[in-house]
């Protein structure tokens, strides 16, 4: 290839003109779309192609050219005779537009550092129209083509990490958000927290919180420093899920009335753009609003992360309206179980009942009441251990019958029958304002226990953070409602039981070493009813006497085989099967003496000394057919079933829910 002449002044000038481009552009197909005008002033042409080199592969492929209807295929043939190393070249047919009538062409490598990035090419309908004049032109444009495309590609290589960055940061600030959120009693508590966090990545000056109630009017549940105090406005009930205003100095919030006011007084505490965006919990409609000093601080842009934040803080609102409902159910539950018990109280005489309940001449059931009554003249706490149906809560009212805080209530709380926030709110309390639906104050059974005892069943099922809060009533005699600043004094004595073994749990880690050690000051344990048989008739017969109080016709009593079954029987539900197996054969037997068919016990289970037998799958069909046995003589009467069984109201709704039993529909004649 013999040297070609220097470039003319006006060759120059057209190079010169391809600076800006270059110095604008970063998409090669729009450098390259101006290249080939401006070329076609140094090389004429018409036709011109670029391909590039696919990294991996290596292949060549057609990326621009300026004929829009050019066939790849053709390219592609062309491209297939070309073999390493690529060299600048004038082409003979066939070349890539020898189809459409092209007569000549050239191309030439296009290189950065050394490395082939591609193919520029240029083809004319006249024949003969390069020589290595042209060549060398072309090369100096393919360098042009060389810097935009390693240009573009830093760009994308940018573009790429930028969107990994923002990615990263998106999912650990979602990350954190979950962290600081769940587990919270009452989102509002949180909100500055949550606006630190959102800052990452969608930066404001002051951060919203706010319901819509029925009637559109916006409520502020919670805001941030820099937010100021404002009563509720109309805004005609939310119509889109989101808003974004660029300048209140230029436009006015869809305010239904007072619009003016607003943003007066929004603009006078310095914010002047806003992001909103608002969603459903369950039946509340919730919004989060992002403000900012600078106009035109959001776009479109921000909204994906501020749903993302607003979802979390959905999630929440909707965990507090399900406690909340479940704290209602069970305040509920447990006025009516209140009510009962009182009118129960007040018809009969307490202390013959007392007595009924207590029956019991053997020596282990004797060894046990001797302890109590040792440990009733003491204020000590007590834990008493046993299987479930032995008895433990009425161990509990004897001990408070024969202590010195007799005139005192006697409370009880189940910890397995609520859950954990549940639990601490019904156990310490709340103040108005705690939680989101807090609209007044509560005491909690300590409180309500005061002068009295306060009776924690299956004390094993409490949370680690509620055995924290009741290690320090233990140890220092104080608490403090939820939501309260208070130290309130807690005037009680605990009595708590379970059916677990709790040094194991502390062994496992479920339960706190320290707490276990205060409750387990006095323990007393309360042996299964299989291993007091002489105490089996004896029960029964004061069962049958209480049973038949509430009978028209009460039973005659039992036959010889009856008490022989009743005695041959392993008990797996101890003292409270005992009860309602006698119930429901005193139903039977209808007025006249009880058999041992009416008392439906197991064959298999009477004739064996233990009951270590029985596995747990068989225990729960039995639990499961005795409830639903007396849910179906009670006509689905959920307080005369639950007195059947010796359950309270709350029990029998989580042993319902437990075996999946539901009153069937009516009958339509």
């Amino acid at each position: 290839m013999t040297e070609a002449a220097a470039p003319t002044l006006d060759e120059s000038d057209a190079f010169h003109e391809l600076l800006p481009t270059l110095a604008r552009g970063l998409d090669v197909r729009d450098i390259f779309r101006q290249l080939s005008a401006v070329a076609a002033r140094i090389v004429p042409h018409d036709e011109a192609a670029l391909l590039l080199r696919d990294p991996d592969t290596g292949k060549l492929r057609l990326y621009a050219t300026t004929n829009a209807g050019h066939d790849v295929t053709c390219c592609d043939e062309a491209v297939a005779a070309i073999t390493e190393p690529i060299e600048p070249r004038v082409l003979a047919p066939p070349f890539f537009g020898s189809r459409r009538g092209m007569q000549s062409g050239l191309t030439v490598p296009v290189r950065s550092n050394g490395e082939l990035l591609g193919l520029f090419g240029v083809a004319s309908f006249r024949p003969q129209a390069y020589s290595d004049r042209e060549v060398v032109r072309a090369q100096r444009l393919a360098g042009y083509l060389a810097v935009a495309i390693a240009h573009e590609r830093l760009a994308e290589q940018a573009r790429d990490a930028a969107i990994e960055r923002e990615r990263a940061a998106n999912v650990e600030t979602s990350v954190e958000l979950l962290r600081t959120i769940s587990d919270v009693l009452d989102i509002r508590s949180v909100i500055p927290r949550v606006s630190e966090i959102a800052n990452k990545v969608l930066p404001h000056d002051a951060m919203v919180m706010a319901f819509f109630d029925p009637s559109g009017r916006v409520v502020i549940q919670a805001a941030t420093s820099g937010f100021p105090d404002m009563k509720p406005h109309a805004m005609g009930g939310p119509k889109k899920d989101h808003m974004i205003v660029d300048d209140l100095a230029a436009e006015l919030l869809p305010v239904r009335d007072g619009a003016e006011d607003v943003r007066d007084t929004l603009m006078a505490a310095g914010l002047r753009a806003v992001l909103a965006v608002n969603a459903r919990a369950r039946d509340q409609q919730v919004g989060v609003a992002f403000w900012s000093r600078t106009p035109f601080a959001f776009s479109a842009r921000h909204l994906p992360f501020a749903r993302r934040i607003l979802d979390h803080i959905v999630l929440a609102v909707s965990h507090e309206q399900l406690a909340e409902a479940a704290r209602e159910m069970a305040e509920t539950n447990a006025r009516a179980e209140r009510l009962e018990a009182r009118v129960q109280m007040l018809s009969e005489e307490l202390d013959s009942k007392t007595h009924n309940r207590i029956v019991g001449d053997s020596k282990e059931w004797r060894d046990v009441l001797k302890k109590a009554t040792q440990v009733a003249a003491t204020d000590t706490t007590v834990l008493l251990t046993g299987q479930s149906g032995t008895g433990k809560e009425v161990v509990a009212r004897f001990i408070h019958r024969a202590s010195g805080r007799r005139n005192g209530p006697f409370v009880a709380l189940n910890c397995a029958a609520l859950p954990e926030q549940l639990l601490e709110s019904e156990l310490f309390g709340y103040e108005r304002g705690a939680f989101t639906s807090a609209q007044q104050a509560k005491p909690g059974q300590i409180e309500l226990a005061a002068g009295g005892v306060l009776f924690l069943d299956e004390v094993s099922e409490m949370s680690p953070p509620s055995q924290a809060k009741f290690l320090r009533v233990l140890q220092e005699r104080e608490f403090q409602r939820l939501g309260g600043t208070k130290v309130l004094k807690a005037n009680i004595r605990v009595v708590a039981a379970t059916n677990r073994d709790l040094q194991k749990a502390v062994e496992r880690g479920e339960f706190r070493e320290d707490l276990f050690y205060r409750l387990q000051v006095f323990d007393i344990h309360i042996p299964p009813l299989r291993e007091r048989k002489s105490d089996i008739l004896p029960l029964s017969e004061a069962f049958l006497r209480e049973i038949g109080k509430s009978f028209g016709r009460p039973p005659a009593g039992l036959t010889k085989a009856a008490r022989e079954a009743l005695m041959a029987h392993t008990w797996p539900g101890n003292v409270r099967e005992l009860r309602n197996a006698l119930e429901r054969a005193a139903i039977l037997a209808e007025g006249g003496l009880i058999h041992s068919d009416h008392l439906a016990l197991s064959a298999a289970s009477q004739s064996l000394p233990s009951a270590s037998w029985v596995s747990t799958t068989d225990l729960g069909t039995v639990e499961r057919e005795t409830i639903a046995r007396v849910l179906q003589e009670m006509r689905w009467n959920k307080s005369r079933a639950a007195r059947r069984l010796g359950l309270s109201r709350t029990q029998l709704y989580v042993r319902m829910r437990k075996y999946g039993l539901e009153e069937p529909p009516p009958v339509l004649s």
